[in-house]
């Protein structure tokens, strides 16, 4: 059995961040079932259906919450809306991910959430940097990290698309504390 351990809630503005909850796979299913949402990411399925959503919530049960974050991104007027995740690399180093819903791309919560989410990796998970990599394609994810502070590391790779079944390329950024 895994130690009790408070999950973060994370406020800004316009959102709450806080742990997913498996009555939140409706809203991910029906967010992530638009193809131009799971088109940004790497890792979405499409299509995406209730089962994909349950599943994903399934597998936070064994995150090692010294290595990975999961925040749900809650509207205090619309709910779920999105997504953000810290995953892959030990401390002091992790990689972010996030989707947000089509009906509130543009109105930079995503942009609110990360900076948000930086602060809170930086003052109380102990992270110094964070990566990202974003497709070629997707200049509205550029613009996110642009604006929460993040620097063009000069790597380049291809990032294999689930929702596509091809690898196209990308760009890594980095956000140093």
């Amino acid at each position: 059995m895994r130690p009790f351990r408070p999950e973060p809630i994370i406020e800004t503005p316009r959102l709450r961040l806080r742990a997913p909850r498996r009555s939140d796979a409706a809203r991910i299913a029906a967010l992530c079932s638009d193809f131009e949402v799971a088109r940004t990411t790497a890792r979405l399925p499409h299509p995406y259906a209730l089962a994909d959503a349950e599943a994903f919530l399934a597998s936070g049960d064994g995150l090692d919450p010294a290595r990975e974050a999961r925040f749900a991104l809650e509207h205090p007027a619309e709910g779920l809306v999105g997504f953000l995740s810290f995953f892959g690399e030990p401390a002091p180093a992790t990689e972010i991910g996030y989707w947000l819903g089509r009906p509130y791309w543009g109105a930079g919560l995503m942009t609110e959430a990360v900076k948000a989410a930086l602060a809170w990796a930086a003052r109380d998970w102990g992270r110094t940097y964070v990566r990202a990599w974003r497709l070629d394609e997707n200049p509205a994810s550029d613009a996110v990290l642009v604006k929460a502070g993040f620097l063009y590391t000069g790597e380049r790779r291809q990032t294999f698309v689930l929702s596509r079944g091809e690898a196209l390329p990308s760009r890594g950024q980095i956000w140093l504390a």
